[in-house]
């Protein structure tokens, strides 16, 4: 097919991805004691979803569908089946593993998670073998390459004009900034914390330290937030949103 035909069909898989995260999110917010009505506007009224997620075919609405998926099947109580989608989520984007170490310290069926991650990562990586041989590898290093780049509108970069410090140093306080939070909302979850709350937060701690950030990444955090519970994260995740919106909307 062209690229116009390949593109429109990208578009509409993106579409019908935000239309299911939309759809689980109803049920994953019943279940949590949160609106449905509002978790579903949350994410499928956000303009940069609609702009950028939708608009511009970004796998991202997949990776975000298999989390909101393993969420789902964690809360249902099929551990396996949420290892499995959580596996798939990092598969399709490698930030959807940010959810699976809470996940797991979260989780009552801890094993039959892991089991099911297992088997997904090994059933992902023969067929990716299969598929594109030892040059499906060379993902792995764009996802390393794009994290040395910079982008204006990151959080990091901002704080770099404002203060006049170069970025490097900016970029590198930030990330270990996030390490220590990694860290403390691991340890907070080992000890009985909401594994959903917790995941929302390493995300959004993900999105503020990375120098490398663009519009349609705030689908990584925003189904998160909006079944988290927590007014700070969903609050945060709305100023992060509002902090992109000059770069992501035409006037």
């Amino acid at each position: 097919m062209g690229v116009s035909a390949a593109l429109w069909i990208l578009k509409g898989v993106s579409a019908l991805a935000v239309l299911a995260i939309c759809g689980l999110l109803a049920r994953v917010a019943a279940v949590r004691g949160v609106r449905p009505s509002t978790a579903v506007a949350f994410v499928g009224l956000n303009p940069l979803v609609l702009v950028h997620v939708v608009g511009g075919a970004h796998n991202d609405a997949l990776m975000s569908l298999a989390v909101v998926a393993g969420i789902s099947a964690a809360l249902a109580g099929r551990e396996a089946l949420s290892g499995a989608t959580l596996v798939t989520a990092a598969a399709v984007k490698v930030t959807g593993a940010v959810s699976i170490p809470f996940a797991l310290l979260g989780s009552p069926g801890r094993s039959r998670l892991l089991a099911g991650g297992v088997a997904a990562g090994v059933v992902i990586g023969i067929a990716t073998l299969v598929a594109f041989g030892p040059e499906a590898a060379e993902a792995l290093g764009l996802a390393g390459g794009n994290q040395a780049k910079t982008s204006y509108w990151s959080v990091p970069s901002t704080v770099s004009r404002l203060t006049g410090i170069g970025v490097d140093p900016v970029r590198f306080a930030f990330l270990a900034g996030f390490a220590a939070l990694v860290v403390w909302l691991m340890v907070w979850t080992a000890r009985g914390g909401d594994w959903v709350r917790a995941a929302g937060w390493a995300v959004f701690g993900l999105l503020v330290a990375t120098a490398w950030l663009v519009p349609w990444y705030v689908i990584w955090v925003l189904p998160l937030a909006a079944v988290a519970r927590d007014p700070w994260l969903a609050g945060g995740a709305l100023a992060l949103s509002a902090f992109q919106l000059p770069n992501g909307v035409p006037g």
